[in-house]
């Protein structure tokens, strides 16, 4: 399993501020910012997070460093799939779409041949990581 920060949300914050600080990207790095709502809450969560592109397709990957449960971020949009993205100098609304079936099934096979680190993640764990497709919205 990946390492994580002892102080995740510390991390993320300083990492958040850096990436907004940088005109919403940061160079050499596959990064977005992802907003959510949450799902009892109802106030916004802001994630960064690596992105991949594949067949004009923005693509996430909820394997929270191969975690057993789902990350937050990813509960949150299978309850309010309205979802923010900061990427490339610019925001914008967006639909977050789960993938499914053999469509997963391939672009996860795709994504782990360009980032092998996402096979070590499903390896550890029962649960079936998800790849999400952001479709921008308006």
């Amino acid at each position: 399993m990946t390492q994580v920060p002892a102080d995740l949300k510390g991390a993320n914050q300083k990492l958040i501020a850096e990436f907004r600080a940088a005109g919403r990207r940061l160079e050499g790095r596959p990064l977005l910012l992802l907003t959510t709502t949450g799902r009892r809450s109802g106030e916004p969560y802001t994630t960064p997070m690596m992105y991949v592109r594949l067949d004009d397709r923005l693509l996430v990957i909820a394997s929270a460093a191969g975690a057993p449960k789902h990350p937050d971020w990813y509960r949150n949009l299978e309850a309010d799939p309205a979802v923010t993205v900061e990427m490339d100098g610019e925001e914008f609304p967006a639909a977050a779409t789960p993938t499914a079936g053999a469509d997963r099934d391939a672009l996860f096979a795709r994504i782990a041949g360009q980032f092998p680190f996402f096979t070590d993640h499903q390896a550890g764990i029962d649960r079936t990581i998800p790849v999400v497709e952001l479709v921008r919205r308006g």
